[in-house]
């Protein structure tokens, strides 16, 4: 499994953006899911979005029209760039890499059980 290594988190304020980005090593990994997961303390980890070896994504509803996932294979980096952010979108923030199914309508829920290989994580704070 590739070592995850998040960085890009941040405090912003309502309506900002960040860009996040999560660095693969080990091995490439264009061929497999990578993903964005978030949690708060006390609730489960969910899934934000995720970016299969085809380039095609999906994003978790309560992100949809504001965040985008995106990966670049030759430099082995997922990005998760975040516009108009809102307070609800504190979290940690996790990416993960997975195997070459990524999950689709039980993303939020149960996405993470598609993925074995996990980031550290960053934080992002949003204040409105």
């Amino acid at each position: 499994q590739p070592r995850l290594v998040e960085s890009g988190g941040g405090s912003v304020q309502a309506g900002g953006s960040l860009r996040l980005s999560c660095q693969a090593f080990g091995n490439n990994q264009s061929d497999y899911c990578m993903g964005w997961f978030r949690q708060i303390p006390g609730k489960e980890r969910e899934g934000v979005a995720v970016i299969d070896s085809e380039f095609q994504s999906t994003v978790a509803e309560s992100v949809k029209g504001r965040f985008g996932i995106s990966r670049d294979n030759a430099k082995n980096i997922l990005y998760l760039q975040m516009n108009s952010l809102k307070p609800e979108d504190t979290a940690m923030y996790f990416c993960a890499a997975g195997g070459p199914i990524c999950p689709r309508h039980d993303l939020v829920t149960r996405g993470a059980l598609y993925f074995g290989a996990w980031g550290q994580g960053t934080q992002v704070t949003v204040s409105s």
